[in-house]
């Protein structure tokens, strides 16, 4: 099979890595009946349709280092259709991705604004307010 070279040049932080795509990949493909070569690279596309959710930019809005709005369009239609089991292609493969990612420290897990102060508050008396 002939590999599809990346023609768009993006680095976003909702950018999958090529490594983490490459499983998924085959499920992606799959989506869809392959009558033609395809032109365009999955990972790009799949790209693009992570930059929306965690950008909260509008279709129309979508950087010009992705593919064409509709060409994205078109993949997140088929990738979110509802199978027999009520769920998508889309959720599986992200959370397929989920499970064969590498696991975080419970160090950066914790968030160090909100935990700002708490020790040197309980060493003076105060207690939480409660209800809050």
């Amino acid at each position: 099979m002939k590999t599809q070279r990346s023609t768009f040049s993006h680095n976003y932080p909702s950018d999958a890595t090529r490594e983490a795509f490459e499983i998924i990949r085959g499920d992606l493909e799959g989506a869809k009946t392959k009558t033609r070569p395809r032109e365009i690279d999955l990972y790009n596309v799949f790209c693009a349709i992570q930059y929306l959710p965690k950008s909260g930019c509008q279709w129309r809005m979508l950087p010009a280092d992705f593919p064409k709005r509709g060409i994205v369009r078109y993949y997140y239609d088929v990738w979110s259709k509802p199978d027999a089991n009520g769920g998508t292609l889309l959720a599986r493969v992200l959370k397929k991705m989920d499970r064969h990612a590498p696991q975080r420290r419970a160090a950066s897990r914790q968030d160090p604004v909100r935990d700002c102060g708490r020790a040197e508050r309980a060493k003076r008396g105060h207690r939480p307010r409660e209800g809050v």
